[in-house]
């Protein structure tokens, strides 16, 4: 679905289409077979300028693409696509689901209403244990899009907000939850930082602190990455380099007593170490201290 990076991308709209909003309503919908079929199962990249959508693919295949990001969608997911975000869609052609378009005043009207600042960014939500309760929900809302009856505007806003509900709580429970995995890992960093504490002139592998700490290697890795800006490993080197610094700066051992000091097998290799992680000999830091 990439472009050329010298095409401009369309403002549409409603997918594909140019003309004024083809409907007196501040909602449209649609199936995502009756568009997409006239389109190859495809949706060019494109942008709406004042409108949002919300693409309910209930069955089949879809790779949705916003703002470069590509969600495979394989099982029942509703995906919200915010005003100005560029976005193409793929769908296999056994697809079943809903495109609900919203306008901007009322998608404004409605989550000031519920202080939900869920339709400002894209996600994509699985549906799981929530399909048959959203199937209602598109159901009901496509019955009363295609009827006149009296209260129409009113049943179809009461049933968006419903919708709208539903993507705040869910918008909230996964930042609660990546809340929950920093808090969790600034954690086990603490952890890590103290047990390399105690045991740095031992050096020990990254494995052994990452069972300490009850993750895996590849895990503690990225923690300190993320949360240091440095590898478990590149953590352990500096702080045996700082004590070695200590060392030769405020007490009188030999070189060969600092690295015995610092669990070393062999001054040479201590030797090694420090010039690499310095660019100086202990010997030359030494004196120049």
């Amino acid at each position: 679905m990439s472009k050329p990076a010298h095409a401009p991308v369309p403002v549409f709209k409603l997918y594909g289409e140019t003309t004024a909003w083809p409907t007196p309503d501040l909602i449209h919908w649609e199936s995502i077979e009756s568009r997409s079929r006239l389109h190859e199962w495809e949706i060019k990249p494109h942008q709406h300028g004042d409108l949002v959508q919300l693409l309910y693919v209930r069955s089949g295949r879809a790779e949705l693409e916003v703002e470069g990001l590509v969600n495979r969608v394989e099982r029942a997911s509703l995906q919200v696509v915010p005003a100005l975000c560029v976005h193409g869609f793929r769908f296999s052609d056994d697809v079943d689901g809903h495109v609900l378009t919203l306008a901007l005043p009322l998608v404004e009207q409605v989550t000031g209403l519920l202080d939900s600042q869920a339709l400002l960014a894209p996600a994509c939500f699985a549906a799981g244990d929530s399909q048959p309760y959203l199937d209602t929900l598109f159901e009901a809302i496509s019955r009363e899009y295609a009827r006149q009856e009296p209260g129409r505007e009113l049943m179809l806003q009461s049933l968006i907000s419903v919708l709208l509900v539903w993507i705040g709580r869910r918008a909230l429970e996964r930042t609660r939850s990546d809340t929950q995995q920093q808090d969790r890992g600034r954690l086990h960093l603490q952890e890590f930082t103290r047990l390399l504490e105690q045991h740095f002139r031992e050096h020990l592998p990254i494995e052994h602190y990452a069972q300490r700490l009850g993750i895996s290697a590849a895990h503690l890795n990225a923690l300190c990455r993320r949360l240091a800006g440095q590898s478990a490993l590149q953590m352990i080197n500096q702080r045996l380099l700082l004590e070695a610094k200590r060392c030769l700066v405020y007490t009188a051992m030999t070189i060969n007593q600092v690295s015995d000091s610092l669990g070393f097998s062999e001054p040479a290799y201590f030797s090694r170490f420090f010039k690499r992680g310095t660019g100086q000999s202990p010997k030359a830091f030494r004196i120049a201290r």
